[in-house]
């Protein structure tokens, strides 16, 4: 006898009926997804083919092999200092080049050579004044048009007056290609140089401690206070309508544009405080407000996972509320802070908006030695780079953002790798 009611079988083959469209549905929902997330790693490889392909290039530079005098008429012991030392190797290419005659002629030999190739005889000399008297091959850096030329950026198949070499500059560079003194080089004066006008010369390191002394300083205020203030807020602030108050407004700082930080840092640091201007201090003290929300927040996330049982059996045997919070919530939570803690400190490097608006957008050449010296950052000069005009900017620009992005790609896996290796689960 069949138990089953009509009404029962209606509703099962509706059921069944349904069944293959949900698992349709239910399939192109997946592969909606999957393709979103190929569609992002794609992308994603663009940019870093992209950016890679650009910047490659400023690792390398083509150096000038030159045959330097260094007589005694023109470096006289008594002037190391201010002597003539363009006119050195101005001396040099015209033994190499006899036949080049006329001012004209001259001026455009002489512009093959960076103009920084006179600091770096300069240089030799003050280091080892010996060298006085003999003669010496040294590589100097070829020009900015000439090293675009030999890197593939400058055509020869262009008419004369669309190319930034004429036709016996190109000439001069064969003929030098062919002796053996015209190569590309690994750029090292890249990694360890300042800023310059001029793109052969232009270096990161400056920039690079910029950030270093930026980040230092906001690790070192971010961190305990964010770490206190939500230890403060999770373990002992009573729940009234001003700490209600201070968390919606902790979230909220958190969405807040970072330019408006940088107006802040401008109108409190700068003037009224009357800090130094385009200084790694007033940097972190600006992003030290920007990323205070954001440990605040991750701090009390951690501090929330903490089982409620740890709490009760610390207090259960004896411990006061202070021991337990110090010698085992803060223990068992510390690594999701310092994992919140190193996403904050990748974001602040990043960021450029308020740096911009404390002043650390000038242009800068010497390397910051403390926290008070002038001093740009990473991504401020990666905006500098990107606007000017040079076609070898381009390459020094990316290349900035090649390290940059290994930087925030370090930073990031460090903060994964605490996240792993400490974590536990409850």
């Amino acid at each position: 006898m069949n138990n089953t009611s009509p009404k029962s079988q209606r509703t099962i083959d509706i059921v069944n009926r349904s069944l293959k469209q949900r698992y349709r549905s239910e399939r192109r929902f997946r592969w909606y997804g999957i393709s979103a997330i190929v569609a992002s790693l794609l992308f994603l490889a663009l940019l870093f083919v992209s950016i890679i392909g650009k910047g490659y290039g400023a690792f390398w530079q083509t150096y000038l092999e030159l045959d330097i005098h260094f007589d005694n008429e023109t470096l006289r012991r008594d002037a190391l200092a201010t002597a003539d030392y363009n006119g050195l190797v101005k001396q040099s290419l015209r033994q190499m080049f006899p036949d080049v005659q006329g001012r004209r002629d001259k001026r455009r030999l002489y512009g093959i050579v960076s103009s920084g190739a006179a600091f770096q005889i300069r240089q030799l000399v003050l280091g080892d004044p010996k060298i006085i008297g003999r003669k010496q091959s040294i590589w100097v850096p070829a020009d900015d048009d000439v090293d675009m030329l030999i890197k593939g950026h400058i055509l020869r198949d262009v008419p004369e007056e669309a190319r930034r070499l004429n036709n016996q500059q190109l000439a001069w560079i064969d003929q030098l290609l062919a002796e053996g003194k015209l190569k590309k080089k690994f750029n090292t004066s890249f990694l360890t140089s300042g800023d310059s006008r001029e793109p052969e010369l232009a270096g990161i390191w400056g920039a690079t401690m910029g950030s270093f002394f930026t980040l230092i300083v906001t690790l070192l205020l971010s961190f305990p206070i964010g770490v206190a203030a939500a230890v403060y807020l999770e373990e002992f602030a009573t729940r009234n309508r001003w700490t209600d108050l201070i968390e919606i407004n902790i979230n909220n700082l958190a969405a807040v544009p970072s330019i408006v930080f940088g107006l802040l840092g401008l109108a409190v640091f700068l003037n009224f405080f009357g800090l130094p201007r385009s200084a790694p201090i007033v940097g972190g003290l600006v992003l030290t407000l920007m990323t205070l929300p954001t440990i605040i927040i991750a701090s009390r996330s951690a501090l929330q996972s903490v089982p409620p049982s740890i709490r009760e059996a610390a207090l259960g045997v004896g411990a006061s509320k202070m021991q337990m919070v110090a010698h085992h919530v803060i223990p068992l939570a510390l690594p999701g802070m310092l994992t919140g803690t190193i996403i904050g400190m990748a974001r602040a490097l990043g960021e450029t908006a308020p740096l911009l608006m404390i002043g650390m957008v000038a242009f800068i050449v010497d390397i910051p030695g403390g926290f008070t010296d002038p001093a740009t950052a990473l991504p401020v000069q990666i905006y500098l780079w990107a606007d000017s005009p040079e076609r070898a900017f381009v390459e020094r620009t990316s290349a900035a953002i090649i390290i940059l992005l290994a930087f925030l790609i370090a930073m990031n896996a460090v903060a994964v790798f605490l996240r792993k290796r400490f974590e536990r689960r409850w």
